[in-house]
This record gives structure tokens, C-alpha cells and sequence, in this order.
């Protein structure tokens, strides 16, 4: 089953953001969705020659060590952005992990509860994560630049859901890829070009 957002953005830019939002879920500490994260990697448009699972085996803390993308000699521009969105997805990731322990534990069951609700439309989750986002925002120092900010809330939210309720994995990486495809791909460009040069 493939993974697609329409949302209006190009198709290179979906797929940027596929491939942030997945890379920064892999690279996150504490993930307790490693299995519904394979599945869905699987279902993204990534070439399987990026794959290598190598890095399969339990940590000392028990946790699983990540899948990760590996790219292929000769080197081509496609491979050379995703290595570098690769790159800044494991980066946002560790900020992510700093952020991780502010998240209120509230805001993250009342998304869990929106995210159960089968009634809603891919539409208002994305709503409902937005309202998230905005929310976390305010709680947050201003050290950070604002639309940076809201990016890693947004993927460290949709982490929080998926780890606390693994299944609704699918349903928060596309609200998050909407969201961030809506909302914040400007600033996703401004990161991999600063990333390419």
C-alpha cells in the first residue's frame, strides 16, 4: 500500500517530506513503532537499494538500532539529496529528543483520542495536529527559530502518537506530511538547499 498526501505540493516536495518525516521517525531514540515503521518505509516511494538493515539488532538499553538509508555508488543528484535530507532528518531528530521531555503528556493523549477517531477526515486530523503543533509551540523557548521549531514539534508529535498507540503510525506520518507540506515547506526547502551547499 503506497503512502501518498495530495495536497497541492510538487511531487518532489512530497517526496522530501516522505523522506524527512521518515527519516526523522527512525532516527528518534525511544520508539516503541519500529515494526509499523518498517511497513510504512516499505510503502513510501524510497528505492529498495536504500535500505540496509544491518542496524537491526537490540541495543543495550532495548531498544532497536533503526533501519537506515544507504546509497549506492556512482553518486547522482536524486541520492545526493537524499543523503542530505537523510542527514538533516537524523539532526532534527536529536533535537527532537532534546524537546522530547516538554511535550505534555496531555496534549499527546488528546491527539492519541482525536487520531482513534475513525470519523475524521484526513483533513481535520491534520487540523487537529496543527492545533497540537500551536499549542506546544507557546511552551517552548524562543532559542530557536520559530518555523524550525514547528517543524520538530511537528515530527516529535506524530512520534508521541505513534508511541503511544503504534497503529495510528499510518494516519499521523501523512497529518504530519500534510502539515508540514501546508504549513512549513518552505522552510523544508530553505533546510535541504542550505543542506546541498
Amino acid at each position: 500500500m503506497d503512502v501518498q498526501v495530495n495536497n497541492g505540493s510538487g511531487l518532489q516536495d512530497e517526496h522530501i517530506t516522505n523522506l524527512l518525516v521518515f527519516g526523522f521517525l527512525q532516527n528518534c531514540s525511544n520508539s516503541s513503532f519500529h515494526k509499523e515503521l518498517q511497513a510504512l518505509g516499505h510503502g513510501l516511494p524510497v528505492p529498495a537499494c536504500m535500505w540496509d538493515n544491518r542496524d537491526n539488532d537490540l541495543q543495550t538499553d532495548g531498544n532497536r538500532c533503526s533501519s537506515r538509508f544507504v546509497l549506492q555508488s556512482p553518486e547522482t543528484d536524486s541520492e545526493s539529496q537524499e543523503e542530505v535530507i537523510w542527514t538533516i532528518a537524523r539532526q532534527l531528530a536529536q533535537i527532537g529528543d532534546r524537546l522530547d521531555y516538554n511535550v505534555s503528556p496531555h496534549l499527546v493523549d488528546r491527539l492519541v483520542v482525536q487520531f482513534r477517531n475513525r470519523n475524521l477526515a484526513e483533513e481535520d486530523r491534520r487540523g487537529c495536529l496543527a492545533a497540537a503543533v500551536e499549542e506546544a509551540v507557546q511552551t517552548y523557548p524562543r532559542d530557536m527559530e520559530e518555523e524550525k521549531t514547528r517543524l520538530v514539534l511537528t515530527m516529535l508529535l506524530a512520534k508521541k502518537v505513534a508511541s503511544h498507540t503504534p497503529s495510528l503510525l499510518r494516519d499521523v506520518f501523512c497529518a504530519a506530511v500534510n502539515f508540514i507540506n501546508r504549513n512549513l515547506l518552505t522552510s523544508v526547502r530553505d533546510l535541504v538547499r542550505n543542506g546541498m551547499d
